[in-house]
């Protein structure tokens, strides 16, 4: 990714509520995240990536274990799920943010439960 898009998908990014950096989840939030991460209809995570107590552990994207140690830049975190084909133009995994599959509250909570992994 040249610098102008990563230029312009963190000037994104900050108007779309990436928020909590600092701030510790709540347990509401680490369930709220599992449930988006591990329901069909949400995020689905499950269907292509292998995580601690994934019930239809997938094997497409890497495994999600020490995710904080793989990404712990919440920023970078939120763009990958936000839409990764900014960063990598040859990915299959969807650009739930910017296809509003998941609002930016929904991403925030999938990073807090993903955080925990």
């Amino acid at each position: 990714m040249n610098l102008r898009a990563s230029m312009l998908g963190l000037s994104l990014l900050a108007g779309l509520g990436v928020a909590g950096v600092g701030q510790a989840a709540t347990p509401a939030q680490i369930a709220a995240g599992q449930k988006i991460a591990e329901t069909t209809t949400l995020g689905n995570c499950d269907a292509c990536h292998m995580f601690t107590g994934a019930t239809e552990a997938g094997n497409v994207g890497p495994a999600l274990q020490n995710v904080k140690s793989m990404v712990p830049n919440r920023k970078e975190f939120y763009a990958i799920i936000y839409d990764e084909e900014a960063r990598n133009p040859q990915t299959v995994m969807p650009a739930f943010g910017k296809n509003h599959i998941l609002s930016p509250e929904q991403i925030n909570d999938v990073i807090d439960f993903m955080y925990t992994k």
